[in-house]
């Protein structure tokens, strides 16, 4: 079974934790190129500052504010690898990057969004919520059959090179939905973001929260984790 290391980092800058990625996603890299099939894979969670990210393929427009307007609301913007559009990262969500070799984990880039997307369903089932995919975009939704109801509450946008992963999903859970406002999220104009907290009416318990998500994520992908390095503070 794949191995992999989990490493919360709690609130952590943007920037800070990308370029910690960047170093596990190399110790990943040179592992496979050595064919070292024993090699551990890495999972990060976090939160972040209020931020918004554009992906390679996103548009600028999608940004709904100046940089004094950003300013003012404490917030950054930062042009990513990843892919999708825009979005944003803010305290309250749990933002998820996995450094996976999915050689190892013997899939493919699609089926490992897909495996990212049933986690976060299983997840939410056991709140008894209905996450959905939808047609056409990544993540995971609430009531896409409902016109005018349709709601993000998970983004995923991620980066593969050479079979390994970067970048991944976010999970609003206590997110202040206020900041998306900002933005046309993910580059949509006719579609809703929503959060665990708003759909519940009450703030959610987070770790419990990204506890059961660890969980979601071992079932689904099928890993052992062999260590857990908290950075929290928690």
């Amino acid at each position: 079974m794949n191995k992999v290391i989990f490493h919360n980092i709690g609130l952590r800058d943007y920037q800070q934790a990308w370029d910690y990625q960047e170093e596990l996603f190399n110790e990943v890299l040179k592992a496979k190129d050595e064919n070292n099939t024993a090699a551990p894979n890495h999972l990060i969670f976090c939160e972040h500052p209020h931020v918004y990210t554009l992906g390679r393929s996103g548009d600028e427009q999608n940004l709904l504010v100046n940089f004094i307007q950003l300013q003012a609301k404490h917030a950054q913007f930062i042009h990513t690898n990843r892919g999708g559009d825009i979005t944003y990262h803010g305290p309250g969500q749990l933002v998820g990057y996995p450094i996976f070799n999915l050689m190892q984990f013997g899939i493919g880039i699609k089926e490992y969004i897909h495996q990212l997307e049933e986690a976060v369903i299983h997840l939410l089932a056991g709140y008894k919520l209905k996450g959905e995919r939808l047609s056409g975009a990544t993540g995971v939704w609430l009531d896409t059959a409902v016109p005018g109801k349709t709601r993000k509450i998970c983004a995923i946008g991620v980066r593969t090179s050479h079979w390994v992963s970067m970048h991944g999903f976010a999970l609003n859970i206590n997110t202040d939905l206020n900041y998306f406002g900002h933005i046309n999220p993910c580059g949509f104009t006719d579609k809703k973001v929503t959060s665990m907290e708003k759909e519940f009416g009450r703030p959610m318990n987070f770790s419990e929260v990204s506890s059961k998500m660890l969980q979601h994520l071992k079932e689904v992908f099928t890993f052992d984790l062999i260590s857990i390095e908290d950075e929290s503070g928690k």
